[in-house]
């Protein structure tokens, strides 16, 4: 049975990007992002294309490509236009595929809608986590919600290790981590794959 996995962060910046196309290699699934504030010349989607080498993946269009990088209910007033979520349509795939969020779980599409009402009761959800003074709140409100709410959540962490704070989300979430994602000098298809394998078999189990 094909999966459907939504990465979010705890926050923007935090790596969901590259480990949404560290995920779609593994899986060799499709990827989506519903909304892509910003960056239209060289989104999100661009970057998980240009490092991923399987040639199963396809790579499916925003819902909604707006042009301000900024929060996206206020990225959509600037363009005139209203977010509306019955209009962010799944793309219906026999695939597994991995849908991209926008900062974090409570970032606004509209006047009532955060990317959490994206988020199906089906899906998978990885938590991104980086460490920052700060980032053991975010992380634990993120995972908090989540479970709250009934998802299967799992996390990854992303960037340099700090040991202290990863054993405290792990002892008081009790969620399943799936790894970690090192500070590279830089990320291309070769390190992109391989981090796909080390992470393979713990991805085809969730």
């Amino acid at each position: 049975m094909s999966k459907k996995i939504f990465v979010t962060g705890i926050g923007t910046d935090v790596g969901k990007t590259i480990a949404s196309a560290i995920v779609v290699e593994a899986l060799q699934a499709d990827y989506f992002k519903p909304v892509q504030a910003g960056d239209l010349e060289y989104s999100d989607t661009h970057k998980v294309q240009e490092l991923v080498s399987n040639p199963k993946s396809k790579f499916h269009d925003n819902s909604y490509a707006l042009h301000t990088p900024m929060s996206p209910h206020a990225a959509a007033e600037i363009d005139n236009v209203t977010i509306q979520t019955d209009k962010i349509n799944i793309p219906k795939v026999d695939n597994n595929i991995v849908i991209e969020g926008a900062g974090g779980i409570l970032v606004p599409l509209n006047d009532k809608d955060t990317i959490l009402d994206l988020i199906q009761s089906d899906y998978k959800v990885i938590v991104v986590s980086r460490h920052y003074l700060g980032s053991i709140n975010h992380t634990l409100m993120t995972i908090k919600i989540l479970k709250e709410q009934g998802y299967n959540v799992s996390v990854i962490f992303n960037g340099e290790e700090n040991k202290t704070t990863e054993d405290i989300i792990k002892k008081m979430t009790g969620v399943s981590i799936l790894g970690r994602i090192d500070q590279e000098p830089y990320f291309d298809k070769v390190v992109v794959a391989e981090y796909a394998e080390f992470f393979k078999e713990k991805l085809e189990n969730l």
